[in-house]
């Protein structure tokens, strides 16, 4: 049984018009982490199977929520790659079905350990409509957007409409000539930022952290690069004990990750 969500999410704001009701299953602190949206197309190539993986996995690796929308080919990937417990999936349809099916046991992983949000109610079956709103709510939950293959008249490229409209970052694989025409054309316009090495685009949200550092609420909220009076201020003693430990480091003011 799916429940709504009742906190107002501030960065759906951006969106043509807010959500009227917005279902869930799963954890809805994702929703608080630093997210990012990852897109493309349902047949992607091998090249870009690897490393919308590899990108997924190096954010995940950093507290990164990876938004995408449980659909075949880098949907689907993205998700694999940030793992069940740091991602979230967007569905076009009511939450007590599960598409496509052959990812039946990956959403029901992510409702267990993730988190999965509908704008439609229980019953509701995928539309043509029902895609572009869920493409949406994809960019909207994200910080910025990552697109790994796309062509021109895909349904990725109306993500990325979406994305300019709203004032997001847009990140893609660089491809050759001939392949993701849609990418391409977006690094031609200056649209969008060619990711050339995942470390460095991962970089942007700290360094990979070993398994057992503890990822709870002060982690994630380090994961912002607030101010270093803010996370005095939340936090209190825990910062000069994270700094002692080699956990954060104070730069420029800024609490950064080690």
């Amino acid at each position: 049984m799916s429940a709504k969500v009742t906190d107002h999410i501030a960065s759906l704001e951006a969106m043509k018009k807010y959500p009227s009701e917005l279902f869930y299953k799963g954890d809805l602190s994702l929703l608080e982490r630093p997210k990012v949206s990852i897109v493309g197309t349902r047949r992607p190539m091998n090249y870009t199977r690897e490393y919308t993986y590899r990108i997924a996995k190096t954010l995940a690796q950093r507290g990164v929520c990876v938004v995408s929308g449980a659909a075949m080919g880098v949907d689907g990937i993205a998700h694999e790659g940030a793992g069940a417990d740091n991602t979230i999936a967007v569905v076009a349809n009511g939450l007590d079905i599960r598409y496509p099916v052959v990812h039946n046991a990956l959403i029901a992983s992510i409702e267990e350990k993730g988190l999965v949000l509908s704008q439609f109610n229980e019953g509701f079956r995928t539309t043509g409509w029902s895609f572009v709103v869920r493409n949406e709510l994809v960019v909207a939950l994200g910080d910025m957007l990552v697109v790994t293959e796309a062509e021109l008249d895909s349904g990725s490229m109306r993500s990325v409409e979406f994305a300019l409209k709203m004032g997001r970052e847009i990140f893609v694989l660089p491809h050759r000539l001939g392949e993701s025409s849609g990418t391409n054309m977006l690094l031609k316009e200056g649209k969008a930022t060619a990711i050339t090495d995942v470390e460095t685009f991962a970089s942007r949200f700290g360094t990979a952290v070993e398994q057992k550092v503890q990822k709870d609420d002060f982690f994630y909220f380090c994961q912002t690069m607030p101010t270093f009076e803010q996370t005095v201020e939340k936090f209190g003693e825990r910062v000069y004990e994270a700094e002692l430990e080699g956990l954060i480091c104070v730069e420029n003011g800024r609490i950064r990750l080690q």
